[in-house]
């Protein structure tokens, strides 16, 4: 459904700028630099508000500077004359264009600017090299600045005004699914590790998808914060979002899902523990299984109500409570008197699960923190 709104909506943001080539009275103001405005609607509008902001504004600050110094350029070239002209053309070019391409490796630039660099570069060497006269030049720029502002405001318009789609959104809601995702693999490995039945193979990739997707997240998630960013004050989220806090807490996540991953070698091993052995560990481990998954339903709960979690009075005690039954079971007589393979395979199982436990800690002290950053209601 998104889709086919954001489709429809560039469709109308193209009806919207055809008037400067369809009305007498407007192209005749504006002229072939009417394409211009096209032009814009179709490189500018992205699927999110923010990424169409971003293009937008790049664009028009690309354009605006990229012209004005080759307008600049332009004109001394042209009041020197002569052999002095092609010369500073030349290295007016070379400047720029060096200058502006070795900031787009930058990471910091590349990652938000990248595209008004580009568009510097382009703008700047179409005036300069275009070799008409200084006046020429003003007049063009000029005009085609103009259905450049036009195209953009078009987009803008359409993009935050008709059912506009938020990257930030996106992104929290993405973040808070994160927590379910995790909290039902736990459940499924805990399931598969002390019920062997069925198809082992299946079972086990249906457990583990949720988390392979999770560990895979980083570059969506930066991309849709450096979308967010952009953003203007909508619903829940004002200025100058704490996005990097969200970022750190999907680096937890990720830390996290690869620590369940590695479960699955200790499940798909062929040195197994013995059924005896697995037994008794079941129900504690089950257990400790059952509230780490609470915790991180908890915390997600928590993320995607925007509400602060309860992390000194439940999330805590119920972590040390964790704590102290996994140290119980690997300091049991039944799995303290077994040094073979069995006894490696269960010991790496506890040290996994403990590792866990210390991540899901991680988990709630970054809500925390973030709880009180973004201001989270209490309740």
């Amino acid at each position: 459904m998104r889709k086919l709104i954001h489709s429809i909506k560039v469709g109308i943001a193209l009806v919207l700028v055809s008037p400067l080539y369809l009305l007498d009275p407007l192209y005749k103001k504006v002229g072939e630099n009417a394409v211009w405005a096209v032009m814009t609607v179709v490189v500018i509008f992205e699927f999110y508000a923010g990424a169409t902001l971003s293009k937008g504004l790049n664009r028009g600050i690309g354009t605006i500077l990229g012209g004005g110094l080759g307008c600049l350029a332009a004109a001394i070239a042209q009041k020197v004359g002569g052999i002095g002209n092609t010369i500073i053309v030349g290295i007016s070019v070379f400047i720029f264009g060096a200058a502006a391409t070795y900031s787009r490796l930058v990471p910091r630039v590349k990652r938000r600017y990248d595209y008004g660099a580009m568009i510097f570069i382009l703008t700047f060497n179409l005036i300069v090299v275009s070799g008409l006269r200084a006046e020429k030049v003003m007049e063009v720029a000029r005009e085609r600045l103009s259905t450049i502002v036009m195209g953009f405001i078009v987009c803008i318009l359409t993009s935050l005004f008709v059912f506009p789609i938020w990257a930030g959104d996106e992104f929290h809601d993405s973040t808070a699914c994160k927590f379910e995702s995790l909290a039902r693999s736990v459940e499924g490995c805990m399931e598969e590790c002390f019920n062997r039945v069925g198809d082992k193979q299946n079972q086990s990739s249906d457990n583990f998808n949720g988390c392979k997707l999770v560990v895979h997240s980083k570059a969506k998630d930066e991309t849709l914060v450096n979308f967010a960013k952009w953003e203007p004050w909508h619903g829940k989220f004002g200025f100058s979002y704490h996005w990097e806090k969200y970022l750190k807490i999907g680096e937890v996540l990720r830390d996290l899902a690869a620590i369940i991953i590695s479960l699955q070698a200790c499940l798909q091993s062929p040195i197994q523990s013995s059924e005896t052995l697995l037994q008794s560990i079941k129900e504690p481990c089950e257990a400790i299984g059952s509230s780490l998954a609470w915790t991180l339903r908890a915390l997600g709960e928590s993320l995607k109500k925007m509400r602060k979690c309860q992390s000194e009075n439940v999330i805590v005690p119920r972590l040390k409570s964790i704590r102290l039954q996994l140290s119980l079971v690997r300091t049991s007589s039944a799995l303290g008197q077994v040094e073979n393979a069995d006894g490696l395979a269960i010991a790496s199982f506890i040290f996994l699960l403990m590792e866990m436990v210390n991540k899901v800690e991680d988990l709630a002290k970054e809500m925390e923190e973030l709880g009180e950053l973004a201001g989270f209601h209490a309740k």
